[in-house]
Parts: structure tokens; C-alpha cells; sequence
């Protein structure tokens, strides 16, 4: 449908609005309501396309006036991402060195890094006597910066990243997510299938019904799910959205990592995932926050008095922003900005590279923070954020939005010397061929930063509690003779796994901890 961007009689369509308002003020909104529904029927009747109202301009959700401060050292934190990046990215190539075709994926943290380096300063809060903490289902893919960050606060050895995707003898880490192979670290798996997306749903509700049941206070737990964007083609990760709102999930936040791409080529190559995505999840009534453009990008908004930026940014693909981005400056500003007098003009004082640093959303800690900071706020449904990010950022030609960003395992040593100098890393020449981890001395800023911080949110994660906190007292076998001896007549599965349940609902020791739920067949 087309849009008209500009008002061409602005004192009319405050007339409308102004219209409302008095209806609003004088008979309510009810009434409001019922004359804004007879206006689109009558204009329905007349021909007139309406919006479905699922989908909104493709800008952030949140506006800059209401951002609130960060509360954070951005310089502190820039350096300390810049070091989890680095050793993630060492992490998979030293592997890759022992010629055991041990694979591993780099792109993936690499794009939503500062996205989980908010959360880990910011808002990730670990267990403690109370309750369990916030729950995170992390991205399967993302494990390597995961593990990055855990050897920086000292919780994970040098000797275990080298042993990464080699955790049989209990040395090294598994490939994604998994607590049967590390039980005293990871919580959830959640690479394969779509079990992040279904189970933290089904976590979050579970959260709510030790609550309301009164078994224990889980007021203060939030479940995260981080998702990748091709992800969200499968089955399990949209199956269940529409019960999270039904039963007002507002513990329940996802987080999609939209960089774009998939396993091998573009998400939606000729459409917009998000915009999509916004669809979908606004149908099923969730609260929606849209994270597509950084702060570079908000002088120019601010001065596209045309609304044709706006009209651009709504017209182009994702195939074309992937392009983009693997081009440079000049690319942009003669493929995007020049499609329109109006968009051109808008950046003629700005240089090739100062287009090129025109950042996404998911790159920029200012506006992650207030995404998140606005979800921890939203109440009775759950939340989901569109974070825009590029797939392999700071991987440069080796990976840096392209479509084999994904299958990148190995990188030669110019490219390794790129992601030094990206991230300011402090390696020399001499030391890089090694591909060493770096981390910081005790008494430096940035060691002390991360700590005060994780402190601050009760402590460390991810971490999992390998055994049961209380005595659980096992029923006797006894308890279960009458199913041992003949029936008096045959009795299906269903009926012996039944009278199986109500022996451990009557049991004083487990009944308590069992929540029947009655399938309807």
C-alpha cells in the first residue's frame, strides 16, 4: 500500500486528531473506539486500503528522547568486548590448527557481542538464595564468545578453550550449549531444532506457576531466549508464541539476532525479516521493540524533513542492505543515498568513510541497553526484540556480511591482523602467528570493571547446579506392589503410567515436586 511520507495539509490531520481527543475527553474510549471502527468500515466500503497495524517504519521502536542514560563506562566496556571477540575468534582457530576437522562458528558472537556484553553488565542476574536467577537460553552458535568471556573472569583455563569441541575426557568444551557434557556450566541446550525458542516459553511458564502456586518467589526472574533469525524458521520457534501471550509471559523476553543471514545465503534475501518478524509477533500479542539503526544514523534522521530516508530505508531489501555492507562508503552513498535528490542531499557533508560508520542498532551499547531496558518494563505479555546486527562484524574480507559467513572456521594471518587492529588489540607482529588468548591483569581497569559489575548481579553465569539442593527421599519399590501382581483385568500403558503418578503424588517426599499436567487426547 502506498504511503504518503509527507503531510501535505498538516492543520487538517491535526484537525482529525484533535477530533479524537475531545471524544476521548468527553464520552471516553469507547466511544472513541466505536467511531475510529464505523470510520474504517465506511472507508473499507469506499475502496480505501487500511494498515493492519502490525507493522510499523523500519527505525528503532524507541525514539532518541526516550532513551534513558547508560549507566555503564562505554570506553571500559568497548575494550572488554574487544578482547571477548578476539579470544572467541582464537578460540575456534586454534582448533582448527590440529587438522581434526573440529569445526566451530566465528561470525555468529561475532555479530551479537555487544548485545550479550549489555546483558552481562547490565541486566543478567545470577542465582541466589531466593531464586534461580534469570535463565538464559543462549544461541547455539555464539558459544565460543560465551566461553571467551568465562575465561577472562577466571572461571575457564587456557587449557580448556584449547580443548575446544574436545570435552570427552572432561578437558574441554562442548560445541554448543549441552549440560550433559558440562553439567556445572550450561543450563539449557538449545542449538538443535528450535529448543531454545519452545522450552524457554514453556520455562517461563512454569516460572509463573511456582509463583502463583505460592511454591516460591520467582517475581524477580527473567527467562531470555537468544534466537538467530533463520531460526525462526522452524517450527518449534514460532509453534508456541501465541500461548506466551495467552498467558501473559511478561518474565519472558526473546531476543533475534537479525544479521540477515542463514546458513548459506540471506534470510529473506528479496523481503525484510524484521518487518516480518514485527508481523508475527504483534499478531500473536506480544510487545514488540525494533533495535535497526545505531546512533550515527540519528542526526540524519532527524533532518529528513522529506520523509523520503524513511521511504528509502522501507523500499530496500535485505539482500541489498547485505550488499551494502560488504562494499565500502562510496558504495553506499552512490547505491542507497543517491536513489533519491532528497536522501543524496542529506549526506553531502559527510565523507565516504563517515557513511561506511554509519552503524546498525545491534553494534551500538546505547541502544541495545534501552531495548532492554524497556522490556524489563513491559507488563502481562512478553517481549521481543528485533536486533539488527551484520553477520562476522569486524571480520572484515573474511567473513564481514557475506553469505559463507557462517561456514568460516579458518581465517589467514592478514585477516587475523585485521580483527587485531579492529579491536585494538594489544599483540604484536611478532606474537600474532602464536594466535594467543589475551585477558587482564587484576589490578587493571577492565578486570576490575567486569567483576564489580557481575558482583552487582549476585554473580557469575552461565553456571548450573549439578545436584538436587534438598534431601529427596525415593519412594520404596514396595509402594508400587499392587502394579506388580495380576490385574483382575487388562490395563493399557496409559492407565499403568496413571496409577504409576498417583503413588508418587501420595508419596509426603516427591509428591510435592510433581506437576500433573492431563493431556487432552
Amino acid at each position: 500500500m502506498p504511503k504518503m511520507v509527507n503531510d501535505i495539509d498538516p492543520i487538517e490531520t491535526n484537525d482529525w486528531l484533535l477530533a479524537i481527543d475531545s471524544v476521548i475527553r468527553e464520552e471516553g474510549v469507547e466511544r472513541a473506539q466505536f467511531i475510529i471502527e464505523e470510520l474504517m468500515q465506511h472507508a473499507r466500503a469506499n475502496a480505501v486500503s487500511l494498515p493492519t497495524g502490525t507493522k510499523t517504519d523500519y527505525i528503532n521502536t524507541i525514539s532518541t528522547s526516550e532513551e534513558p542514560n547508560y549507566p555503564g563506562n562505554l570506553d571500559l566496556e568497548r575494550r572488554i568486548r574487544g578482547a571477548i571477540r578476539w579470544n572467541a575468534i582464537m578460540m575456534v582457530l586454534r582448533a582448527s590448527k590440529k587438522d581434526l576437522e573440529l569445526g566451530g562458528h566465528m561470525a555468529s558472537f561475532q555479530s551479537s557481542a555487544t548485545m550479550y556484553e549489555v546483558c552481562f553488565n547490565h541486566f543478567f542476574k545470577a542465582r541466589t538464595e531466593k531464586n534461580g536467577g534469570d535463565l538464559v537460553f543462549f544461541q547455539g552458535h555464539i558459544a565460543p564468545g560465551i566461553y571467551a568471556r568465562a575465561f577472562i573472569e577466571g572461571r575457564l583455563t587456557e587449557e580448556q578453550l584449547d580443548n575446544f569441541r574436545q570435552e570427552v575426557h572432561g578437558k574441554g568444551l562442548s560445541s554448543y550449549p549441552h549440560p550433559k557434557l558440562m553439567p556445572e556450566f550450561w543450563q539449557f541446550p538449545t542449538v538443535s531444532m528450535g529448543l531454545g525458542p519452545i522450552n524457554s516459553i514453556y520455562q517461563a511458564r512454569f516460572l509463573k506457576y511456582l509463583h502463583h502456586r505460592g511454591l516460591k518467589d520467582t517475581s524477580d526472574q527473567t527467562v531470555y531466549a537468544f534466537l538467530g533469525d533463520g531460526k525462526m524458521d522452524e517450527v518449534e520457534s514460532r509453534g508456541a508464541i501465541s500461548f506466551a501471550a495467552r498467558e501473559h509471559l511478561d518474565n519472558l523476553v526473546f531476543v533475534i539476532n537479525c544479521n540477515l543471514q542463514r546458513l548459506d545465503g540471506p534470510v529473506t534475501g528479496n523481503g525484510k525479516i524484521i518487518q516480518e518478524l514485527e508481523g508475527l509477533f504483534t499478531g500473536a500479542g506480544w510487545e514488540v521493540i525494533k533495535v535497526i539503526w545505531g546512533r550515527r544514523w540519528d542526526r540524519l534522521l532527524q533532518r529528513d524533513t522529506s520523509g523520503k530516508l524513511l521511504q528509502l530505508m522501507m523500499e530496500v531489501v535485505d539482500g541489498d542492505y547485505q550488499t551494502f555492507k560488504s562494499k565500502d562508503g562510496a558504495y553506499v552513498r552512490k547505491h542507497f543515498f543517491a536513489r533519491y535528490p532528497e536522501t543524496e542531499a542529506l549526506v553531502a557533508d559527510m565523507t565516504d568513510d563517515e557513511i561506511w560508520a554509519l552503524n546498525r542498532g545491534g553494534h551500538d551499547p546505547i541502544k541495545v541497553f534501552a531495548a532492554f531496558n524497556k522490556a524489563k518494563q513491559v507488563k502481562d505479555k512478553p517481549v521481543v526484540l528485533l536486533v539488527k546486527t551484520i553477520k562476522g562484524y569486524g571480520m572484515g574480507d573474511s567473513a564481514e556480511a557475506k553469505n559463507i559467513a557462517h561456514q568460516v572456521k579458518k581465517m589467514d594471518m592478514s585477516g587475523v591482523k585485521h580483527v587485531r587492529d579492529r579491536f585494538n588489540i594489544n599483540i604484536s607482529d611478532a606474537d600474532i602467528d602464536k594466535l594467543p588468548y589475551v585477558k587482564f591483569e587484576e589490578d587493571s581497569e577492565e578486570y576490575k570493571y567486569l567483576h564489580e559489575h557481575r558482583r552487582a548481579l549476585n554473580g557469575y553465569l552461565p553456571t548450573r547446579l549439578s545436584n538436587f539442593t534438598q534431601p529427596l527421599e525415593v519412594p520404596a519399590l514396595e509402594e508400587f506392589s499392587p502394579l506388580f501382581e495380576e490385574q483382575t483385568r487388562p490395563i493399557s500403558t496409559t492407565m499403568a503410567f496413571v496409577r504409576s503418578l498417583n503413588v508418587l503424588l501420595k508419596n509426603k517426599s516427591v509428591g510435592k515436586h510433581i506437576v500433573p499436567i492431563i493431556a487432552d487426547e
